[in-house]
């Protein structure tokens, strides 16, 4: 029997596999050849597991992980907002609309949401913070600005 990514059991993983999504997070790109000889396995034996963990929603899709050196040049910041009831829905489209939202996850505590904002500047940061401010339906907000990462699991070298 099929089911829709979202709606199957997570298949299980094996070693192989989760050494396997390890190297796809550190270099998406990487060649099946390349991966299969770190994994010690057949390069069809690859292709075949990474088809598997398509289909079954464990890998959803490959983006782009910024570098360091982006980083560097860059003020980040996480803002944790509170919104007014049955107003969250406004809230989140207007959020995803904006280009310096590289996050938003909802978290419980005091604030509904926890935002990560990558800005050019802090002019700009101060600025889009204003605009977060002055939506339909946002409460509060209590912003953060990133001064270091001092352990970062997801980054790339330079």
């Amino acid at each position: 029997m099929t089911f829709p990514a979202h709606q199957a059991p997570l298949p299980s993983l094996d070693d192989t596999d989760r050494q396997l999504l390890s190297l796809l997070q550190a270099n998406a790109r990487e060649g099946t050849a390349t991966l299969a000889r770190k994994l010690g396995l057949a390069r069809t034996t690859v292709v075949a597991r990474i088809a598997r963990l398509e289909r079954s929603g464990v890998v959803a899709g490959y983006g782009v992980r910024l570098g360091t050196r982006l980083d560097a040049t860059t003020v980040r910041a996480w803002c944790s907002i509170s919104v007014l009831p049955k107003t969250a829905p406004a809230v989140l489209h207007a959020l995803e609309a904006m280009a310096e939202v590289e996050e938003v996850s909802a978290v419980s505590g005091p604030f509904d949401y926890l935002v990560f904002l990558r800005c050019t500047s802090h002019e700009q940061l101060d600025t889009l913070l204003d605009k977060v401010g002055q939506l339909d339906g946002v409460h509060q907000t209590q912003t953060s600005i990133v001064l270091s990462r001092k352990i970062d699991r997801r980054s790339v070298g330079a």
